[in-house]
């Protein structure tokens, strides 16, 4: 597959990646090379980078906890006094091999030790290949509330392999699936067509559908790179999705929701908000709602949920002036941003959810 150029970084695929990466090392005069994984990553992927990597460094390998539960400052501060303690400097380059919260914090550690050294994103998830690893954004989660810490900052490259896929469970590829789609129902309507039926899909081919996904984040990306206006429409799911994902996340009598379990949620919900104002029709709700179902598990709310996920609204990064903001498909593969939408619509999304 073509590479293809983002905004101040190429990303490669598959066979191309490695020799790009490697071209990367040898150009470059880096004067040692930290690998950043979680303990999956560290376990079933390091295992296959390591052999093909062409460079003469010191290579050391940083290990955290995996989960989104340590996607936090604390990991940062250990994982900045590793770097401290083993001679990182201004020309060290950070590899970050794992899934959205590796890419993520990685990128956000690289991006503040010394006041920035180079970072190349690994992503091993379905979900970070097309979402997480792409467009610039690295942070991390103030407590529940996700991504509330980080900057906007660019890797060197990053490099898309598809056979670590195969390390995934359904449940971790079906999240990914979820960014897939919603850049289907964000801006190329026929690209979500593809996925009314996932029996008659060529898994063979699966490859050129997660390069579709990347060419569309790409393609939005690069028009906005700092999320003033059409990037914005990558929020579609996110305002209620992400609500959920937090509320989950604290709760101990919640089981925890992967990010696209979650998004699915918030794709249903905002589609259901988007009906209601007139911006799509009822065929098209239905479509989107009965797809996403039959994908994704029902998720039960109870009637004391509701409430303690509206209140995480408030700390949403796309607020503005107080007033809580959502980005609305107008149509399938069309949307309208900065829309305001009062609280009794989304309990009337609630409750059509539930049906």
């Amino acid at each position: 597959m073509q590479s293809i150029q983002a905004n101040g970084y190429p990303i490669h695929f598959n066979e191309k990646a490695y020799e790009a990466l490697n071209l990367h090392l040898k150009e470059n005069k880096y004067s040692n090379l930290f690998i950043l994984v979680d303990s999956n990553t560290n376990e079933s992927c390091l295992p296959n980078l390591l052999p093909l990597l062409e460079t003469d460094l010191n290579i050391e390998i940083i290990e955290f906890e995996a989960g989104e539960s340590n996607k936090n400052i604390e990991t940062c501060v250990q994982i900045w006094n590793v770097l401290t303690e083993l001679g990182a400097d201004r020309k060290t380059l950070i590899i970050n091999l794992g899934g959205g919260v590796v890419t993520d914090l990685g990128g956000f550690i690289a991006s503040t030790f010394k006041r920035g050294i180079d970072f190349i994103n690994i992503p091993t998830t379905l979900l970070a290949m097309v979402d997480a690893s792409v467009g610039g954004k690295n942070g991390v989660d103030l407590g529940n509330l996700k991504n509330q810490i980080g900057v906007i900052n660019v890797p060197s490259l990053v490099l898309i392999d598809t056979q670590y896929l195969e390390t995934l469970s359904q449940n971790e590829m079906r999240s990914g699936l979820a960014e897939m789609l919603k850049h289907g129902l964000i801006y190329d309507k026929k690209y979500w067509e593809q996925f009314l039926d996932l029996k008659a899909i060529d898994f063979a081919d699966f490859d050129q559908l997660i390069y579709r996904s990347v060419e569309i984040k790409n393609e939005i990306v690069t028009q906005d790179p700092t999320e003033k206006n059409i990037r914005k429409s990558l929020n579609f799911g996110h305002t209620l999705g992400h609500a959920i994902e937090s509320y989950f996340l604290e709760n101990e009598n919640k089981t925890t929701l992967l990010h696209g379990e979650a998004i699915a949620v918030g794709m249903i919900l905002e589609s259901y908000i988007a009906l209601h104002k007139n911006l799509i029709s009822k065929a098209e709700y239905h479509q989107i709602k009965a797809s996403l179902k039959s994908i994704y598990e029902t998720i039960i709310f109870e009637d004391n949920d509701i409430e303690p996920i509206l209140d995480l609204l408030i700390h949403d990064k796309k607020n503005e002036y107080g007033t809580i903001q959502f980005a609305l498909i107008e149509g399938i593969g069309k949307i309208k941003i900065n829309q305001s939408v009062e609280n009794e619509l989304i309990l009337n999304a609630f409750e059509d959810y539930k049906s």
